[in-house]
């Protein structure tokens, strides 16, 4: 009998322990997801949509050290990705500053990076976008301004990272101008959009990174 009360017993203990452990255990799981962005591509033999959303096509730029920057370079992060000139004297200034602010928050965070593109190639020079990233503290290992061709910087604006709906084919008089950002997770998925002159906008965005990066963590435990 005593045998039994101590198998028993035992039971009970072990039953606590895994119950306990799961309940702490889950409490780590954020409480909600974000949104991924882009259609899922259509399987026309089954009538399904399958689970592949759009992706961030490959590039490649040159940033503000004169160095190539590629897909590769984000392998492991996740990035918050914007288009400005450094001749602009209307919202680019104010997103700039608010794009400071996110590189201060996640300052030496290999997981947390930035990607600003110049629509202006003709003007901002590697020598030019150095000055306009010295100006707003970038540490060019987290915080890369980018130029390149204008056909590319364009054609990734509005296909890769949908940020721009209108029509054009990045000649001499096309010309994009938008305020908004773009939050990339590590499979090159785009999780949110956010106005980049809007300080609230960007405390969401902040507060999205960080649940983002929690998802991943989360998933990295189990």
């Amino acid at each position: 009998m005593r045998l039994k009360i101590t198998n028993i017993t035992l039971l009970l203990v072990a039953a606590s322990v895994f119950v306990y452990a799961f309940f702490i255990y889950d409490k780590e799981k954020p409480l909600r997801t974000l949104a991924i962005f882009g259609e899922r591509s259509y399987d026309a033999k089954s009538g399904n949509s399958d689970t592949t959303f759009h992706t961030i096509p490959s590039f490649s730029f040159t940033d503000q050290d004169g160095k190539t920057v590629t897909e590769k370079d984000f392998e492991g992060s996740v990035y918050v990705v914007d288009f400005f000139f450094t001749t602009c004297h209307s919202i680019c200034p104010i997103m700039s500053n608010q794009m400071e602010r996110i590189a201060e928050k996640y300052k030496g965070d290999a997981e947390v990076k930035i990607l600003s593109h110049t629509v202006d190639p003709e003007i901002d020079t590697v020598q030019q976008l150095k000055a306009y990233a010295m100006k707003h503290n970038a540490d060019s290992k987290q915080w890369h301004f980018v130029t390149g061709k204008k056909k590319s910087l364009y054609q990734i604006a509005r296909t890769g990272y949908l940020l721009n709906a209108e029509q054009g084919n990045g000649g001499p008089d096309d010309f994009i101008h938008t305020q908004n950002f773009a939050l990339i997770d590590k499979e090159k998925r785009i999780r949110g959009f956010y106005d980049g002159t809007d300080s609230t906008e960007v405390n969401q965005l902040m507060k999205d990174i960080d649940l983002l990066l929690s998802e991943y963590h989360y998933k990295e435990k189990k």
